[in-house]
């Protein structure tokens, strides 16, 4: 039988592109540009210098709620009424947005719109608040940023569709066109949300406790952490965004798919009367974040969510260790919700009612401060996540 040339064409440049992967070397966040210990360090820094100005609060006649401070919202108690807030940004999601466009000849503004208020929405609600309303921050490289007609049609749609989906107000917000500290053709989006939290749903951890059940809910794709190491990834690979996952779907893609609002799966827990204990956003930090509170409690998981395919091939293109992917990114599990055992069917049954998986994965018990992912032989400890004063 005679082989064509091409098949041996084929072989040689997929052999020469492997080598080429693997002469590069694996990426990981330092190579991409983060490095969560720098910036953990600002964070605690910051909160101690942040603590000397809570007694501006009592003039007002108002009080904080000082274990909310190293949480994902601050509260305060505002009159009698608890009031949360919290600001987050989108990261760099935008610029695989910008290079996908090309691709598929969508701006995606839509998604990451969702994406952004996701990031503030999903934390605010760890502490138990309804979220009220939603602040915008778009900063351009210039004012020309803010011509692409169909691109700001996508952002203003997607950013209401979004905000109606949480059913808050969007009350506004800043376009500043910022040349010389945005770049030109780039933009910043970030989002501020405020909440209230309603009498005994307040969920800052004094109610966490040994045999707690751990409920996560499902991620849709990467979110908006890890972009960093996406992009670095997309660089060296033979197709670019344009590569094929595991699904067939390309890579810039699947990328793109929006974070999952978690406030209606909230509603929908705090609608069948359960209350959880601590709540966790699970984004930076990945698995890590698992062991958020300051408590001294082991957080044992048993199995782990399926993950998704952009997610696996990330792992593996990379690539990453399993202990470096599950402790930098959602692998699957986007939200973790600590609950009574005897609830923790319902908060399942509540999450999924709302159109969301999830799962009851693991438990809490007494001992040093750490996670145990045991079907994948991992443990995170103590040191390993530094997030308070």
């Amino acid at each position: 039988m005679r082989i064509g040339r091409s098949c041996y064409d084929g072989k040689a440049a997929r052999l020469r592109q492997e080598v080429m992967r693997l002469s590069r070397g694996p990426i990981d966040y330092s190579s991409a540009g983060v490095d969560y210990q720098r910036i953990d360090a600002v964070k605690v820094r910051a909160q101690q210098a942040a603590r000397s100005t809570v007694r501006h609060l009592a003039g007002r006649g108002m009080r904080e709620l000082e274990r909310s401070r190293g949480e994902s919202a601050y509260v305060v108690d505002v009159g009698g009424t608890l009031v949360a807030s919290v600001t987050e940004c989108l990261g760099t999601k935008a610029l695989v947005a910008d290079a996908v466009r090309a691709i598929s000849g969508r701006t995606h503004y839509d998604t990451i719109a969702q994406d952004t208020i996701a990031m503030a929405v999903n934390d605010l609600i760890t502490v138990g608040a309804t979220p009220v309303c939603v602040q915008a921050y778009w900063a351009a490289g210039s004012s020309d940023w803010f011509a692409d007609a169909q691109r700001m049609e996508d952002l203003v749609r997607g950013w209401q569709a979004a905000c109606d989906r949480c059913q808050v107000a969007w009350g506004g917000g800043e376009t500043p066109a910022l040349s010389g500290v945005v770049e030109p053709g780039r933009v910043d989006l970030a989002a501020t949300c405020i909440g209230t939290v309603p009498s005994g749903r307040l969920a800052l951890g004094e109610r966490l406790a040994a045999g707690d059940a751990i409920v996560l809910l499902a991620a849709s794709g990467i979110h908006a952490n890890g972009v960093s190491l996406a992009r670095k990834l997309a660089e060296r690979l033979p197709g670019g965004y344009a590569a094929r996952i595991g699904d067939g779907r390309p890579f810039g893609e699947a990328l793109l798919d929006p974070t999952v609002l978690y406030a209606p799966v909230m509603q929908a827990v705090w609608a069948a009367g359960i209350t959880p204990h601590y709540c966790v956003n699970i984004t930076g930090h990945g698995w890590r974040k698992l062991m958020r509170h300051p408590g001294s409690f082991t957080y044992r998981v048993d199995s782990v969510p399926p993950r998704p395919p952009v997610l696996e091939f990330l792992e593996r293109e990379l690539p990453l260790e399993a202990s470096e992917a599950y402790g930098s990114l959602n692998m699957g599990a986007g939200f973790a919700l600590y609950v009574s055992r005897a609830e923790a069917e319902a908060t399942v049954r509540a999450a999924r009612d709302a159109g969301i998986a999830a799962w009851v994965c693991g438990a809490v018990e007494p001992g040093p401060r750490r996670v145990v992912i045991e079907p994948l032989s991992i443990a995170y400890e103590s040191d390993d996540l530094k997030l308070r004063a």
